[in-house]
């Protein structure tokens, strides 16, 4: 018998989906905003930034490559190493957006004043985006899949 037909990677896909969808396009609202931050002279090297940059990059790898992995999923691509992958980027996403969220609140706290409201609003799409990812987490979960790092690229950051 071949794994590439097990029985559980046989389920419907599309609120998993649906969860990273709205996961990523949050995060293409946090990318925009704090990269538009760059460009005005008040806040072009404003504290923080550049940090947490330096987390929302791979956040939003994780995010592509796990929508990518539950578009094939949903394409009857049925592999062991799909499910990995793709539980893998969640947990690297989750993990990558706490450093983004501390490195949002140093940015807010040293902004000013004009642009600290700006600032809350994206920190409102990073906890949107948050929160859409942890619950496709907890979808996987309740389609019986383990969610923890289940092997060596669990660390895996691109």
């Amino acid at each position: 018998m071949n794994e590439l037909n097990d029985y559980p990677y046989r389920q419907d896909w599309s609120s998993v989906l649906e969860l990273l969808n709205y996961s990523l396009y949050g995060e293409g609202m946090v990318c925009s905003m704090s990269t538009q931050l760059f460009h005005i002279p008040a806040t072009e090297n404003l504290e923080g930034n550049p940090e947490m940059h330096n987390h929302l990059v791979p956040a939003s790898y994780h995010r592509v490559t796990a929508v990518g992995c539950v578009q094939r999923l949903q394409r009857d691509e049925y592999h062991n190493s799909i499910i990995k992958t793709l539980i893998s980027c969640v947990n690297n996403g989750l993990r990558e957006d706490q450093e983004v969220m501390r490195w949002l609140h140093v940015m807010r706290d040293n902004a000013p004043t004009e642009y600290r409201s700006f600032i809350e609003s994206i920190i409102s799409w990073q906890q949107q985006t948050e929160q859409s990812l942890a619950s496709a987490q907890q979808l996987l979960r309740q389609m019986g899949f383990e969610t923890q790092d289940q092997n060596q690229y669990g660390e895996f950051v691109y």
